[in-house]
């Protein structure tokens, strides 16, 4: 996603003539570039964001030793789910698809999370 927002960025920041000028670099590329050129930028934003958690609740269940069937498909389901998201916000950036996707995703990191906590205090 790094590598995309880049490749979109760099070459629109030339093409629009955008002032570089730290004060002014944000909204002249709000204002001058087109949207779909901020959509990897804001997408990248959002791998910041809630997957940080799924990799602490991963990494704590892998200590944990929890590596069942269920747990794995869980995880992956997230990733899978994650990954859609962000091609989704990345290419077309339909709201209510994107919608639908991370409330997928929420709800499969929540059951991740309570398999662990449950698998944890009994």
């Amino acid at each position: 996603m790094e590598a995309w927002m880049y490749a979109l960025r760099i070459p629109a920041m030339s093409k629009y003539k955008v002032d570089v000028s730290p004060d002014k670099i944000k909204d002249d590329m709000a204002n001058k570039v087109p949207a779909s050129v901020h959509w990897p930028a804001e997408n990248y934003n959002h791998l910041m964001e809630q997957p940080t958690q799924f990799y602490a609740i991963a990494l704590a269940m892998n200590q944990m030793g929890l590596r069942d069937s269920t747990s794995v498909k869980l995880a992956w389901t997230y990733v899978g789910l994650r990954i859609v998201h962000s091609l989704v916000q990345s290419t077309n950036n339909k709201i209510m698809v994107r919608f639908q996707l991370f409330a997928a995703s929420s709800l499969v990191l929540l059951g991740l999370t309570a398999k662990g906590v449950m698998e944890y205090m009994y």
